[in-house]
């Protein structure tokens, strides 16, 4: 006689629950765990990550002071006459400004506010793309993204940054990542919208990074039979960009009082500005620029992103895959990269910002390499010459690795907030100073130094800030006209300033004479030797008292490898490590 193994149990037993099948997690790394992760690099990013751009204060950080408080410095871009900054993204920040006001009384404390609201948008979208990255591809790839992210310099200073290629770096993780994910064809007009995005209120020419990945969909289109299918989910991601471009000039225009596409102006200018317009009036620098700029920022992580194209063809020759992506799918993530520095490296006009936007590309393609080179390394197949290598070992000279390029990157950055975060620093000395009424409305100027200026958001609304004439012999930024109201500021915007140019040729009336300022912000370097013109202010007691001073780096005096990464400043160390200082100032006229 059967029975079942039900009715074998004793009376009143219960049998114990079947295990369920547990699918093995995408991620190494939690996502919760992730995003925080991220959260803290980018929030100690904001909050003392130094200003390396002038673009990012007189485009940027003062047009968005302007709509929050009705006054501050603007650039011939926003002259109506050139209209090559887009009054919609400036908004999107001032609405963050304005909404901190509510509790921030201090415009010091906004400032910050918008800082770590984009430490925080970068932090979801690297995360966004750590999630693609670990799903689609490897979770190991992700966790090496997500090392590399978390403790690059590039990064650090790309993070929080208020620049347009800070904005289209976001959106292109966020392309990236929708172009990653496996099913579905709505990934592609998700993608496309992301670029778009980023290119349209950003920066346009980062639609470019857009092409490599638009291509391979139309090509597999193609073979698969789905080239019509294709062709109209790209239409349909084109068509959500056309509504951005357009939600875009309407706002623009509204700002600028006439019609103005502003896309289209920043690459009519920087592509057919025509004889002595265009960036190149900007200065100019060798094709070896961007290598020097990603190796300091990257080190070891650039020359892996490098090496991923030649490994993929190895993996092709060799291995006959390329982790379960097809060749064509392999190259075109990993292209980017190449076509982003073919492009600038040819242009004579190159600043570190500019490659912002590839940035995730690269940590990919650092991954990606890494990934290869570690599945290599771990082998034990017999007859092989990693198989002869002691298990122990190799995990000791993999860690090894790893935490030294950690280092490199901590070290780099903590060498770049100890040696220049002085001008995010003197400025607040400015709210407990005395008034000067008699002195012009307790003007704060700027000589030399007007180039480290951090925003009008770190001088107080009873003072205003000018420039004196220095040695430089471009075009400054202009002002605003004061506003009460949003009428006046609206109008403010509208009106062509006086004494701009596209070709930066110096205007006088920009300058003021120094007998007016009541305050000065100035430097004093051991290295430089003061001129007529610029002359050592901090040192000149008989006209300036010092209200607050902190220590900057004299780069000329700094060795290489001290100006590279932190050193401790203590007595026992040789000279040729050691880190040498100058004053940065802010400066009170004497009674």
């Amino acid at each position: 006689m059967s029975s079942s193994s039900e009715d074998e149990l004793p009376p009143g037993a219960q049998r114990a629950p079947r295990r369920a099948h547990r699918t093995p997690s995408p991620f190494y790394v939690p996502l919760t765990v992730t995003f925080y992760v991220l959260l803290i690099s980018n929030g100690l990013a904001a909050a003392y990550a130094p200003i390396q751009d002038c673009d990012e204060t007189f485009n940027y950080w003062d047009p968005t002071h302007y709509l929050q408080h009705g006054y501050g410095r603007q650039t011939w871009e926003y002259s109506p006459e050139y209209g090559i900054r887009s009054w919609l993204y400036i908004l999107l920040h001032a609405a963050v400004g304005k909404v901190s006001s509510i509790w921030a009384t201090r415009k010091i404390t906004q400032f910050y506010a918008i800082r770590f609201v984009l430490g925080f948008v970068c932090a979801a979208c690297e995360t966004r793309l750590y999630s693609a990255i670990s799903r689609s591809l490897n979770p190991r790839i992700g966790v090496l993204f997500l090392l590399i992210v978390a403790s690059s310099p590039g990064f650090f200073h790309a993070s929080a940054a208020y620049l347009p290629s800070s904005f289209t770096m976001y959106t292109s993780m966020l392309g990236l990542a929708a172009f990653l994910n496996k099913g579905g064809n709505r990934r592609v007009a998700d993608g496309i919208v992301w670029f778009g995005f980023g290119a349209i209120v950003g920066w346009p020419f980062a639609g470019a990074l857009l092409l490599p990945m638009l291509l391979e969909e139309v090509v597999t289109g193609a073979l698969s039979g789905r080239f019509s299918s294709t062709l109209w989910v790209v239409a349909r991601g084109a068509y959500d960009c056309l509504l951005i471009l357009i939600l875009e000039v309407l706002v623009d225009s509204f700002f600028f009082g006439k019609t103005v596409v502003v896309p289209w102006n920043i690459v009519a200018y920087n592509v057919f500005g025509g004889q002595g317009r265009g960036p190149n009036a900007f200065g100019t620098e060798p094709w070896t620029f961007y290598v020097r700029n990603l190796l300091i920022n990257f080190h070891v992580w650039f020359i892996l992103a490098v090496l991923a194209a030649p490994l993929i063809i190895l993996q092709a020759l060799f291995r006959r895959t390329a982790h379960g992506q097809s060749f064509l799918r392999s190259i075109t993530f990993v292209s980017p990269l190449y076509m982003w520095l073919a492009i600038f490296t040819l242009q004579p006009h190159k600043e570190e910002r500019f490659m912002f936007p590839v940035y995730p590309f690269l940590a990919l393609n650092a991954a990606l390499s890494l990934h290869w080179i570690l599945s290599y390394i771990g082998t034990n197949q017999p007859g092989t010459w990693m198989g002869l290598i002691p298990a122990k070992l190799k995990l000791a000279a993999v860690a090894a690795f790893l935490l030294l390029s950690v280092a490199a990157g901590f070290l780099r950055t903590l060498g770049v907030v100890t040696a220049y975060r002085a001008p995010l620093e003197v400025y607040s000395a400015l709210e407990d100073v005395p008034a000067f009424p008699n002195l012009n409305n307790n003007t704060v100027c700027l000589g030399k130094e007007w180039y480290r200026f951090p925003s009008s958001f770190f001088v107080p609304n009873s003072m205003r800030f000018k420039f004196v004439r220095s040695e430089y012999r471009g075009l400054l930024a202009g002002e605003f006209p004061e506003s009460g109201s949003v009428r006046e500021i609206l109008a403010g915007t509208s009106i062509i300033p006086t004494g701009m140019n596209d070709r930066n040729e110096e205007d006088p009336g920009k300058y003021v004479n120094i007998t007016e300022c009541a305050f000065l912000v100035d430097s004093s370097f051991p290295s430089q030797s003061p001129s007529e013109i610029e002359p050592d202010h901090i040192h000149d007691v008989e006209s300036w008292d010092k209200v607050s001073c902190k220590k900057f780096l004299d780069a000329g005096l700094t060795p290489t490898i001290a100006r590279l990464v932190w050193l401790p400043d203590v007595s026992f160390l040789p000279d040729r490590y050691k880190r040498r200082w100058g004053e940065y100032c802010l400066l009170r006229r004497r009674s």
